[in-house]
């Protein structure tokens, strides 16, 4: 057996090294990460975080308060912000490949501490989303429960979300193709069931068999009367709907010519999503009617996609719908804890935390001590609450803030990168290319401004605490300048290979 080097692939030791082949040609990287997925594995994982059928079912309803009709046209406008976003991440890991995602991408660019303070922000929405999607687990659980004619018993909540956490455990700790291949499974069942309702809801909308007058208005596609103001604030909770694209990033290192394997499963998770979110949210509006009493019932709906199916197809068909929306928030979770793990095992391999969460499986390459650590963390944020009081609403929603105030962040942090890297002397990026993460920057402020501006308690409190989980990874760095060392010199080994 010969190892060849694979260039910018990660080693155990720091450095850019050779790697090894199993038996049945499975590439084996000297961190002992397995090399095998294809694109459209790693982009399964950025759609199973981003949950389709899980946001389709909640995050139109904010929206149609504040746009009335003009939602798809919000979703469309949140697709563009999106793409703005993502430019950093598409066009950086077309050079640099690494488990860390933004604490590589970022690191590289812009220097270690740099990179570890986005890297540990981008840890902090990992952890928060991974508690907030249990949460969301069991939710859907017992809205599934309730559609099966079921009521769950107070405080059973804290057990669907130990066992759903405990089957992610068990499926993250295998071989990667796996976890991809599951995910996969889910959400094209999800993305099928969600768009035949769709079509359905359209047809019967244009043949004039509906429960609604309106027709299939198109104007919905257009601001209308809606001010660009209110588009711009209710394109903050489109964007949420594409949270977590970035984490098929995380295995560059698990990924055939990552280079280009990652790049183009990112381009595919968030133009895919902006296409079904734009026509699901055409289809809901009309479905809901145009009118104002249409858009009074769209936004004050509980699940959007439960009751279109019970209107337009029949209670079975809601049924269906609850069952695979459960299904869809188990695969989120997957793809989230996934991703945590590999930024875990990133970071331990560089000197933050313990070494043993470095290692990897040899049977399966999965970096177990790390997928157990992160779900140990996730459980540990759930009891939090359930002690306090809270239940898997709150759970939810509360995390999901938290975590998306430190993934404006992070994200920030990979645009800046992407800014610095542009004027490098030999960078092959186009200077004239700097304006898209800079808008894409423009548009994180304003994210950012939206979820702290106008809200009341306990929302007033969370971008404290995102702040002060921010402020510990820079305080860290800045009292830990050997691991700054350390970093900077593992991520100049790497760097540009």
């Amino acid at each position: 057996m010969h190892p060849q080097p694979e260039p910018g692939t990660v080693s155990s030791s720091g450095a850019s090294a050779a790697s090894d082949t199993t038996p049945d040609g499975t590439v084996v990287t000297p961190s002992g990460l397995h090399r095998r997925l294809r694109v459209w594995e790693v982009t399964a994982l950025s759609v199973g975080f981003m949950g389709p059928v899980m946001a389709m079912s909640l995050n139109g309803i904010g929206v149609a308060g504040l746009v009335g009709s003009a939602v798809p046209f919000t979703f469309a406008v949140s697709f563009a912000g999106v793409m703005l976003v993502a430019y950093a991440f598409i066009r950086l890991t077309r050079y640099f490949t690494h488990a860390g995602s933004v604490y590589a991408l970022a690191g590289v660019t812009l220097g270690p501490r740099a990179g570890f303070f986005g890297g540990f922000a981008l840890l902090g929405t990992y952890l928060f989303f991974s508690a907030c999607i249990t949460g969301a687990c069991a939710v859907f659980f017992e809205a599934m429960l309730g559609e099966l004619g079921v009521e769950m018993p107070g405080g059973a909540w804290v057990a669907i979300a130990v066992v759903v956490s405990a089957l992610a455990l068990l499926l993250n700790v295998r071989e990667s193709t796996v976890t991809t291949r599951t995910l996969l499974g889910i959400g094209m069942v999800g993305i099928l069931v969600m768009v035949a309702l769709s079509l359905i809801i359209i047809a019967r909308v244009a043949s004039g068999d509906a429960p609604v007058s309106t027709g299939v208005d198109f104007s919905t596609l257009l601001p209308g009367e809606a001010s660009w103001t209110a588009i711009m604030t209710a394109s903050v909770f489109g964007f949420l709907s594409w949270a977590g694209f970035e984490s098929g990033t995380s295995l560059s290192e698990e990924a055939r010519d990552p280079k280009r394997t990652i790049p183009h499963a990112l381009t595919y998770a968030v133009v895919i999503a902006g296409v079904i979110y734009t026509l699901v949210m055409f289809a809901q509006t009309i479905g809901y009617g145009t009118d104002a009493a249409g858009q009074e019932a769209f936004a004050g709906a509980s699940s959007t996609l439960t009751e279109l199916s019970s209107t337009y197809i029949g209670p079975w068909f809601a049924v269906i719908i609850s069952i695979i929306a459960f299904c869809v928030a188990f695969a989120s979770l997957l793809s989230c804890s996934a991703a945590a793990a590999r930024l875990v095992f990133a970071l331990a391999r560089d000197g933050f935390g313990p070494a043993a969460l470095a290692r990897t499986s040899a049977k399966t390459g999965a970096p177990v001590p790390a997928t157990i650590a992160v779900i140990t963390v996730t459980m540990l944020l759930v009891v939090l609450l359930a002690v306090i009081g809270g239940g898997p609403v709150e759970v939810y929603y509360w995390y999901a803030t938290i975590a998306t105030l430190c993934m404006v962040v992070a994200y920030g942090m990979a645009s800046v990168g992407a800014i610095r890297h542009t004027f490098r002397p030999d960078s092959p990026i186009k200077r004239w290319e700097v304006v898209v993460p800079t808008l894409g920057i423009v548009y994180l402020v304003y994210v950012y401004v939206v979820q702290v501006a106008g809200q009341e308690a306990p929302y007033t409190y969370f971008p404290w605490m995102a702040g002060a989980w921010c402020l510990v990874g820079l305080i860290v760095i800045l009292a830990a300048p050997s691991l700054a060392d350390r970093i900077g010199a593992r991520l100049t080994r790497e760097d540009l290979g």
